[in-house]
C-alpha cells in the first residue's frame, strides 16, 4: 500500500548530529522487459516512485550522483501476514517490563528469510530471521524496550528478504548491538549489493531490496 521509496544520504563524522541527505541524484529502476520507472526527490533524501513490482522479475536500480553510476539488481520477495500480539507485563530483569510478541505463520517446505521491525516513540527493535529452525511453524518477533507503557502505540513490520539480504542485515544488527569500549574490536565495513560502476573503489554503503511487507499496529494494554 506504500509507494516504493529509496533513501539516499552521505556519510558524516561520527559525532555529527545530522546526516546530510542527497537531494540531486538521478534515480531510476528498470525491469528485464525494458520498462523504466523514474524516482523523484521528495524531501530529506527520499526519492518516491510509482510502480508495482511483480514476482520473478529482475529490477535494476540505477543512481547517478556526481557523474558516477551506482547499480544493483534484485527481485521482489514475498512475506506473510502478522497475525496477533501477546503481551506480558512481568518481563525483563526487573520483572516489571512489558514484553510484546507478534506472531506469524512460516510457510512449510520453503527457505524463507525475514526482516522484522518493532517501532515506537520509546525505541526500535530490529531483527533478521531465517526459518532454518522454525520452518512451517508459528513464530514471533520480539519487542522489549525500556519505559514502554499502556496506551503506547507500537508498529510492527515484517519484510520478505532473500538470503543475501539476511546475511547483510544480520551482520549489521550484530555490529550495532555489540558493546562499545576502548578494547573492543572495531566493526568491519558491511558491504551491500550496490556497486559503483564508474569507480569501484568509491563503494557505497547500503542495500537495494524489494520486499513485500506486512504491518501490525498495536496499542499497549
Amino acid at each position: 500500500t506504500e509507494f516504493p521509496k529509496i533513501k539516499l544520504s552521505l556519510t558524516a563524522p561520527y559525532f555529527d548530529n545530522t546526516i546530510p541527505p542527497v537531494t540531486n541524484a538521478d534515480v531510476m529502476i528498470s525491469d528485464n522487459q525494458g520498462n523504466l520507472f523514474t524516482f523523484n526527490h521528495s524531501e530529506n533524501g527520499l526519492y518516491i516512485g510509482d510502480f508495482e513490482p511483480q514476482l520473478n522479475t529482475n529490477y535494476t536500480l540505477e543512481i547517478i550522483y556526481e557523474n558516477e553510476l551506482y547499480t544493483a539488481t534484485n527481485q521482489l520477495i514475498t512475506a506473510v501476514p502478522l497475525e496477533f500480539v501477546e503481551q506480558r507485563n512481568n518481563a525483563g530483569f526487573s520483572g516489571e517490563d512489558i514484553e510484546l510478541k507478534v506472531f506469524f505463520n512460516d510457510p512449510e517446505g520453503e527457505d524463507n528469510y525475514y526482516f522484522f521491525e518493532g517501532k515506537s516513540e520509546k525505541g526500535n527493535i530490529y531483527d533478521a530471521l531465517t526459518d532454518e529452525f522454525f520452518d512451517g511453524n508459528l513464530i514471533f518477533g520480539y519487542y522489549l524496550v525500556e519505559d514502554i507503557e499502556p496506551n503506547d502505540i507500537v508498529t510492527f513490520n515484517l519484510y520478505g528478504i532473500n538470503e543475501q539480504n539476511y546475511n547483510y542485515l544480520f551482520t549489521l544488527i550484530q555490529q550495532g548491538d555489540a558493546p562499545a569500549g576502548p578494547f573492543e574490536t572495531q566493526p568491519a565495513t558491511v558491504r551491500g549489493n550496490i556497486v559503483n560502476q564508474t569507480n569501484p573503489e568509491n563503494f557505497p554503503l547500503g542495500y537495494f531490496r524489494i520486499s513485500e511487507a506486512y504491518n501490525f499496529y498495536y496499542t499497549v494494554q
